[in-house]
């Protein structure tokens, strides 16, 4: 039977519709919030430079970066970049985003601990992502197409796999820096007075609905996982 034809593909079905909800859920909740302007009529920049300040940290630079939703936070380069929804918008959508950055630096201005991981194994997870998938490839089509290749497609098969192990380690060490981030933002959104009391529920959202998308992520990726160890204990 054909790779793609195969049965095990049916178990990308969930992930593939968790994924398409969660990146709807993601646009929506921000473009809906995205247009409630927050009481305090700061920036995104200017919360960050904000809460920033409050953490004790003064070497992290705010950048303005193209793109949508294409925020972040670099720990080579020290810089919290928010996208143009962000860097200038008042709204609740934009405070809730560039607090969730800064929450980045805080961890690694602390040195939390997942982070720390996440950053140790980024290499690997560089090298693994460009090798797994054409090792495993090949070592599924290689026995098809060269009779007697069957034990050096399993070898193949196998490395392919340990390779993608590594991303899918790097997807789950990934939720727990999300959650630790946005957990981070909310608290200091909070007590720096930077929303009021009925803010913090629709900026809890816009963050949650981002979260999602990392929820999936790791998801599809043990999916896609337990898939290749079913093709490599059938082969």
């Amino acid at each position: 039977m054909p790779f793609m034809f195969d049965s095990t593909i049916l178990l990308m079905i969930p992930p593939l519709l968790l994924s398409l909800y969660a990146q709807h859920k993601v646009k929506s909740t921000f473009e809906k919030y995205s247009n409630v302007p927050s009481r305090r009529r700061l920036s995104g920049a200017q919360v960050a430079a904000q809460l920033l300040a409050a953490a004790g940290i003064h070497d992290v630079k705010i950048e303005a970066v193209p793109g949508y939703l294409s925020d972040h936070y670099d720990p080579s380069a020290k810089a919290v970049r928010l996208s143009e929804a962000v860097y200038n918008k008042q709204s609740l959508a934009a405070l809730g985003v560039a607090a969730h950055e800064v929450g980045h630096a805080v961890q690694h201005n602390t040195r939390y601990s997942p982070l720390a991981w996440r950053s140790g194994i980024f290499p690997l997870v560089n090298i693994g992502s460009k090798l797994a998938m054409p090792l495993i490839m090949i070592g599924i089509f290689l026995p098809m197409f060269a009779a007697g290749m069957g034990e050096l497609g399993g070898m193949l098969l196998n490395a392919g796999i340990v390779l993608f192990s590594i991303t899918v380690l790097f997807q789950l060490i990934t939720l727990p820096v999300e959650f630790n981030a946005s957990r981070r933002a909310m608290d200091m959104l909070v007590q720096q007075g930077i929303l009021t009391h009925d803010e913090t529920r629709p900026t809890k959202r816009v963050l949650d609905a981002a979260a999602l998308t990392y929820v999936a992520a790791a998801i599809a990726a043990i999916m896609t996982l337990i898939r290749f160890i079913l093709i490599a204990r059938r082969n």
